[in-house]
């Protein structure tokens, strides 16, 4: 085709488009920093499951050692009170109702102030203690412990 002046037009041609194999560096680096990201996020989640379980058996060994249940009771206070100064340096000098409002603090209903918790006020000095009533404190005593137990300081 011929205009005019003697040009000769032709059709525009577009370049064919962009392989998407390799992809662009800033796509590696994306990519490059969801892999860190979630291999951060697994390891520091792994690490957390395995904190959990040691503390947990740390508390089972402890109650295992114990024979009679005042015994268990004894351990699972003194277990409560190292665990409390992750909370409060001076948590584990509270005695009495101090100490057990304490331990109620941040749950929604009170469980050791009123409940089966009570029992650790007294229990390690009662002579007889319902192997039942040890079972039913060990519950509270032990998911309070661990939580507590898996804080930073």
């Amino acid at each position: 085709m011929q205009v005019g002046d003697g040009l000769v037009l032709r059709d525009i041609h577009v370049p064919p488009a962009p392989p998407w194999w390799p992809p662009a560096p800033g796509w590696w680096m994306v990519v490059a920093v969801l892999l860190l990201g979630g291999g951060g996020f697994a390891w520091w989640h792994l690490r957390r499951r395995r904190r959990a379980r040691a503390v947990a058996g740390l508390f089972d060994d402890a109650l295992a050692r114990a024979g009679t249940p005042g015994e268990r009771i004894a351990a699972m206070s003194e277990l409560l009170r190292r665990a409390a100064r992750r909370v409060d340096p001076q948590a584990d000098k509270l005695q009495g109702e101090d100490w057990l409002h304490f331990l109620d603090q941040g749950l929604p209903q009170p469980v050791f102030a009123t409940g089966a918790g009570a029992l650790l006020g007294d229990g390690a000095f009662r002579r007889d203690v319902p192997a039942e009533d040890v079972e039913a404190l060990r519950v509270p005593v032990r998911a309070r412990f661990i939580e507590w137990m898996g804080r930073r300081r």
